[in-house]
């Protein structure tokens, strides 16, 4: 079902009889595709929660336009992107699962976001797929803030797990270290690169890595009594 969040941009919501928690799910760059559609339905069916998957892009209110009316693509964007819309945005989202309790999971360009509603203090659990930790500097943008720096106003950083591949240059080593030194539950995987556990090429190279991400994430989205 789609619905229209506060920023006007259109999100996906999968509910189910029962729900036992709702997730957030940001996609990667790519945005809202079948792929997506077809996690969050596997979410809803395996684990009994409600999904709503939310591409942070669609609700810029530019557009994809330049300033002399050039078409953008969806990278050349995220420097315009306002982090107070879009995490609006995640929290009206989450709001409409009509659910508690919330998480967020993220991939890539969405697990960046994924940290940064960390900060919002609405989820209580978050999981970042290979999410971007600082700002590569064509994303940097007047309303653009460094994820890392947010962890600052994070109460509890254990809550934030992040999975992440040793040969994506978006989370380099330094800056995965300084996670952990901020308290973020990391997992590495050796010789991995952006999206093992997601997109589907790479699902197939490399299957028990992926098998293991999602095994972590679901476990650190389900309460001990339920284990």
């Amino acid at each position: 079902m789609e619905i229209e969040l506060s920023s006007g941009a259109l999100a996906d919501l999968y509910p189910t009889i029962g729900a036992t928690r709702g997730v957030v799910l940001v996609p990667d760059l790519e945005g809202r595709r079948p792929l997506f559609a077809e996690m969050a339905s596997g979410l809803c069916a395996t684990h009994n929660w409600n999904v709503v998957v939310v591409d942070p892009i669609e609700g810029f209110e530019v557009g994809l336009q330049g300033p002399n009316g050039e078409d953008l693509d969806r990278d050349q964007v995220v420097s315009r992107l306002d982090d107070d819309v879009v995490v609006t945005d995640l929290v009206d989202a989450a709001n409409r699962l009509e659910i508690e309790p919330v998480a967020v999971i993220g991939f890539g360009f969405g697990g960046m976001y994924a940290y940064k509603a960390a900060a919002a203090h609405r989820f209580d659990r978050i999981v970042s797929f290979y999410g971007t930790i600082r700002l590569p500097t064509h994303w940097r943008g007047r309303a653009q803030r460094e994820p890392i720096d947010l962890f600052a106003h994070v109460e509890q950083p254990s809550n934030v797990l992040a999975l992440v591949g040793t040969d994506d240059p978006y989370t380099p080593a330094a800056d995965v270290d300084e996670l952990v030194r901020l308290g973020v539950r990391v997992a590495r995987f050796e010789r991995a690169a952006s999206g093992f556990a997601h997109e589907t090429p790479l699902v197939k190279a490399r299957p028990k890595d992926a098998s293991d991400a999602w095994a972590q994430a679901v476990a650190h989205l389900t309460p001990d009594t339920e284990r």
